[in-house]
């Protein structure tokens, strides 16, 4: 497979180390690679319109160049190195600065390599899955594994930083269904509860299409989403009728929010996306906060790298002990590896981790 990273007239970056980037990224991903300088909006037209290989596109500032993102979706990964408004309709990612352009090009890589159904939810851009079907054909409806991605639940980070994830659990027999979900940052914080939980009542009128196992759902979280995993579990237990997840499975979660808000995690991000301190804010504590949530009722999975924050490590040797203290069936798994090795297809912590699921 070979990759082309262009960028428009007028982007602010080193060209050496954007050549580096791209190297390093398509080595990594075993692609061939390269960086393409566009002088003006034609040429990057005329080059989307010439090759029918993966392509990121860094528009960079100039109004023509702009107005072209969403011109090909099916193709191109857009990549605003800036904070930008997403373009409906478009694979556009933004806000993550210059080594955002990896998360980028990972994502034109795997969206070739493990092409996905978007299927809406709702009616708002944020409101999607990408489904993935299992490689081999099942012999009768598969297991769906949900996965909520993390980001601090703030909106410059999206649904393919599960992408590798995604692709691996297809080629292991699950149905994949990688979750987008309004962010608090734009939409507040109970739009992003209300987003998870529909997106996971949404199986039940794709099951019969896609033959999907509902009894054996699995929800994966990752950093914030690992959060958002156990909520939503724990909350669709409750429910007198609608799909019941069997195992949660948190990977480097953030599981106390209280005492998160209290050290300033994430520069702030636990009062940021709740919209206050416990203080001011608590009934969204008080039904998100999974340390508070206590007992959860559902079969859970914590993962969590020693080479992570470790605040992280803290909370959830912490969460581990009061969750088997409370009652609830849940299993540590804490080995080498950093914040991002737990979402890493390739990582000895994540072959750990589909080994104590046992799949």
């Amino acid at each position: 497979m070979r990759l082309a990273v262009v960028t428009g007239p007028g982007l602010v970056a080193d060209a050496g180390l954007l050549s580096s980037l791209v190297a390093t990224t398509c080595a990594e991903l075993d692609v061939t690679g390269e960086a393409v300088a566009a002088a003006s909006a034609d040429e990057i037209r005329s080059l989307l319109a010439t090759t029918d290989q993966p392509v990121v596109v860094l528009p960079g500032p100039t109004a023509p160049a702009r107005a072209l993102i969403g011109a090909r979706p099916s193709g191109v990964v857009w990549y605003d190195l800036t904070v930008e408004s997403p373009v409906p309709g478009a694979v556009h990612l933004a806000g993550r600065g210059l080594s955002g352009l990896a998360w980028a090009i990972r994502h034109a890589v795997h969206r070739r390599r493990a092409p996905a159904t978007r299927i809406a939810y709702g009616p708002d851009p944020d409101q999607w899955g990408d489904l993935r079907l299992p490689s081999a054909s099942p012999t009768g409806p598969a297991p769906v594994a949900v996965l909520l991605h993390g980001g601090f639940w703030r909106s410059v980070w999206g649904a393919d930083l599960m992408d590798a994830l995604a692709d691996d659990l297809a080629r292991r027999g699950y149905a994949s269904w990688n979750l987008e979900y309004r962010r608090p940052d734009r939409h507040g914080w109970d739009a992003t509860t209300q987003d998870v939980e529909a997106g996971i009542t949404a199986l039940r009128d794709l099951a019969a299409d896609w033959s999907l196992d509902l009894d054996r759902i699995v929800v994966f979280g990752h950093s914030a989403g690992g959060q958002l995993a156990l909520r939503a579990a724990a909350d669709l237990a409750r429910r007198a009728s609608g799909p019941r997840v069997a195992l949660a499975v948190s990977l480097a979660g953030v599981l106390d929010l209280t005492e998160g808000e209290r050290r300033y995690l994430g520069d702030g991000a636990v009062a940021a996306a709740l919209g206050g301190s416990p203080a001011t804010a608590p009934r969204r504590y008080a039904e998100s906060d999974p340390m508070r949530r206590l007992p959860a009722g559902v079969p859970t999975l914590l993962v969590q790298g020693t080479e992570d924050s470790l605040d992280l490590v803290d909370s959830n040797r912490r969460y581990a002990m009061a969750a088997r203290e409370a009652g609830d069936d849940v299993r540590y798994l804490e080995q080498a590896g950093d914040h991002f090795a737990v979402i890493d297809s390739g990582a000895d912590i994540w072959h750990a981790t589909m080994t104590a699921i046992g799949g």
